[in-house]
C-alpha cells in the first residue's frame, strides 16, 4: 500500500517527521521475534533476561521486543537494592534473593507466555519508510505469529507513535479536535475488536470533553489544555494518549499522573486504537498510518476543521450515531 503524506511531512528541524510502532502478537515468543528483527533489517540480538531482548545497530536504531507484562522479568530496582549494601559488596544472602527472584521472574513468563502478548517496540523511523515496517509484519506472519482476531482472549494492539509537526497549543489543540471529529470513522474503518472494545485500553473520549474541546470559544494556554485533559482523562487508557506527549512538554507537571513510569515523554501523538490484524496479509502498519494522515489532514485545514466542529457538537446534541457516520463517510470522499 502507498503511503499517503501527512500535512506536514518534515519536523521543525527539517526533517522527515519520523513514527514510532509498537505491536502485540501470540504464537511468536521474544526470542523467535528478535531474531526475525535480525533477518529482515540486520542489527544484533542482546538479551537482557528471559523474556527481554533487545536488537541493536539496525538501520534506524534499536528494537525493543520482550513479553508484555513487567511482572515476568526481573524488577532492576529491586535488584540494585539487593547489590546495595551500605557500601558493602552483596552477601550470599542477597546473590541467593537476587537469583530467587530472577528465576521467578523467569518461571512466570515461561507459565503465561501464551497469554502474555509478545511486544515489539520499533525504534522511530522517517515516515516515508514505514512500509518497511511491513515487512516484518510479513516475517511474523509466516512463522505464526497470532493477531488480534486469532482468540477471543487477545486483545492486541498496533501502536503508531507519530512524531508532532509543533509543539505550540494551537497545533495540539487542532490534531485532538480532528482526533475527536474522526474517531467513530476510524472505529468503523478499523472494525475495532471486541475484546479490545471490552478491555479499557482504548477507551474513548467521553462527549462532555469533546463539548469542552470543541467549543468554538474554547482557547486554551498550553497549561491550561493539559490541565483540562488530566481532569477529564486522568489515565493512558484512551484511544489517542496524550500523556506521553504532555509529559514531555511539562516535565515538571506536578500531576503525578504524568510521573507515572509506563508513561515514556516523548514528543508524539500515541494513537492507541487499532487492532494487530496479523491475519490479514493485505494489512499493516501502512494502512493504519494513511488512516491516521486522515486525521492529521483535517487538522491542518482550519476552514473544514471548524465546520465540522460544529456538526459533531450538534451530533452529540442529538445523537444520532448512523447520521454521524453517513456524514463522516461522505466527507471523507469529497
Amino acid at each position: 500500500m502507498s503511503l499517503l503524506p501527512p500535512a506536514i511531512a518534515d519536523s521543525a528541524s527539517g526533517e522527515p517527521r519520523k513514527v514510532g510502532v509498537e505491536i502485540e502478537f501470540a504464537g511468536v515468543g521474544p526470542i523467535q521475534a528478535a531474531r526475525l528483527v535480525e533477518m529482515t533489517f540486520g542489527g544484533t540480538v542482546e538479551q537482557h533476561s528471559a523474556h527481554r531482548l533487545s536488537v541493536t545497530d539496525t538501520p534506524w536504531g534499536t528494537f525493543h521486543v520482550e513479553l508484555d507484562s513487567k511482572y515476568v522479568h526481573p524488577d532492576e530496582t529491586l535488584l540494585e537494592r539487593m547489590r546495595e549494601t551500605d557500601g558493602q559488596p552483596p552477601g550470599m544472602g542477597d546473590h541467593l534473593r537476587a537469583s530467587l527472584h530472577s528465576r521467578t521472574r523467569e518461571w512466570l513468563g515461561d507459565m503465561v507466555a501464551g497469554l502474555v502478548p509478545t511486544e515489539i517496540v520499533c525504534p522511530p523511523l522517517p515516515w516515508h519508510e514505514l512500509e518497511r515496517v511491513d515487512e516484518l509484519f510479513d516475517a511474523l506472519r509466516r512463522h505464526g505469529a497470532e493477531g488480534t482476531d486469532a482468540s477471543l482472549m487477545y486483545g492486541f494492539g498496533l501502536h503508531l507513535n507519530a512524531e508532532i509537526p509543533a509543539a505550540d497549543v494551537g497545533s495540539i489543540l487542532a490534531h485532538l479536535r480532528a482526533y475527536l471529529i474522526l474517531a467513530d470513522w476510524l472505529r468503523h474503518q478499523i472494525v475495532v475488536d471486541v475484546t479490545r472494545d471490552v478491555l479499557p485500553h482504548t477507551r474513548p473520549f467521553h462527549a462532555d470533553y469533546a463539548n469542552k474541546v470543541l467549543a468554538p470559544d474554547y482557547a486554551p494556554s498550553l497549561d491550561t489544555l493539559i490541565d483540562d485533559y488530566l481532569i477529564a482523562n486522568p489515565t493512558r487508557n484512551r484511544e489517542l494518549d496524550l500523556l506521553p506527549l504532555f509529559a514531555w512538554l511539562r516535565p515538571d507537571h506536578p500531576n503525578p499522573v504524568l510521573r507515572e513510569a509506563l508513561i515514556k515523554p516523548r514528543p508524539t501523538y500515541h494513537y492507541r486504537l487499532p487492532n494487530a490484524s496479523l491475519s490479514d496479509p493485505e494489512w499493516g502498519a501502512s494502512v493504519e498510518w494513511n488512516r491516521w494522515v486522515e486525521v492529521e489532514r483535517l487538522a491542518a485545514d482550519p476552514v473544514h476543521l471548524a465546520e465540522r466542529s460544529a456538526a459533531y457538537l450538534e451530533h452529540l446534541a442529538q445523537p444520532t450515531l448512523n447520521r454521524w457516520l453517513d456524514s463522516l463517510r461522505h466527507w471523507m470522499h469529497h
